[in-house]
């Protein structure tokens, strides 16, 4: 059985407040997109976890793909040995969540391979043991996200008519790293009323709070959104804790020459 993990983006990202549990108070507008990785499983003689693609570093019982099996090892039949194969084809430290999309569609992998029968509820409450963006990519749909990653809104956004040209320069941004330039504040402008706003409008009141501080540190980000816009787009912005940055078209463009020593991916949105 097989299924593809696709990444998202965040329109605006403001970052509220530090919680005592380390994590951040967010609000954020989540959108997928159709890039993606490819997950496949089968049924083998031992358990097994196996990528292929973009290099992954580090062990992979580290992945969240590796997690996930482990959160729903005890439902799975213990004669079961889950060999997974995931070709990595989002890039990572990106701002593009495409490690936590191949952490929750292990989960909704997993359970229909299997047949555990768990409700969406319950796969969310396991994929917010995953990580904060997991359980966005349950349901899979533009929403209003808010607390620390793991609450949602239902928001009535069709960008349908539009594309979006996806520009990754090739720079790793830890989490870590992003978080360590921020000051956490609430936002004058309220998201959820800036986004029924025409698109044309976004430009001068959604804003990622990651950009200015990382920007700063890296120079070429602020370039790429500025050609971006000289290209035509309607609005653009960096994704997550970057380090990709998208703009947003209202038709296909060929950007391959000017972005053409970087990673680019562009599609309907």
């Amino acid at each position: 059985m097989i299924c593809f993990p696709n990444a998202k983006i965040n329109i605006g990202l403001n970052i509220i407040e530090k919680r005592q549990d380390g994590f951040h108070n967010i609000e954020s507008v989540f959108y997928p997109i159709n890039w993606k990785d490819a997950l496949e499983v089968i049924d083998d003689k031992a358990v097994k976890l196996e990528t292929s693609g973009l290099l992954i570093e580090g062990d992979s019982s580290n992945n969240l793909v590796f997690k996930a099996y482990e959160l729903l090892k005890p439902l799975i039949p213990s004669k079961s040995k889950p060999h997974i194969h995931l070709h990595k084809v989002i890039p990572m430290g990106a701002g593009l969540g495409g490690g936590s999309a191949d952490g929750a569609f292990a989960l909704k992998l997993l359970n229909d391979f299997y047949h555990l029968n768990l409700s969406t509820v319950e796969l969310e409450q396991k994929a917010a043991q995953l990580g904060s963006d997991c359980p966005f990519f349950i349901k899979n749909k533009p929403v209003f996200c808010f607390d620390r990653g793991t609450k949602f809104k239902d928001i009535h956004l069709k960008l349908a008519d539009y594309h979006v040209v996806l520009v990754n320069p090739n720079i790793h941004i830890g989490t870590a790293e992003a978080y360590s330039l921020i000051r956490p504040k609430k936002s004058k402008i309220q998201l959820m009323e800036s986004i029924k706003s025409p698109i044309e409008n976004w430009k001068n009141s959604i804003t990622n709070d990651f950009e200015t501080p990382l920007m700063l540190k890296y120079p070429r980000l602020s370039i790429i959104k500025n050609d971006l816009y000289q290209a035509g787009a309607v609005y653009a912005s960096m994704t997550g804790s970057g380090s990709t940055l998208y703009g947003i078209f209202r038709n296909e463009i060929n950007i391959n020459q000017t972005f053409a020593k970087y990673t680019v991916w562009q599609g309907k949105m």
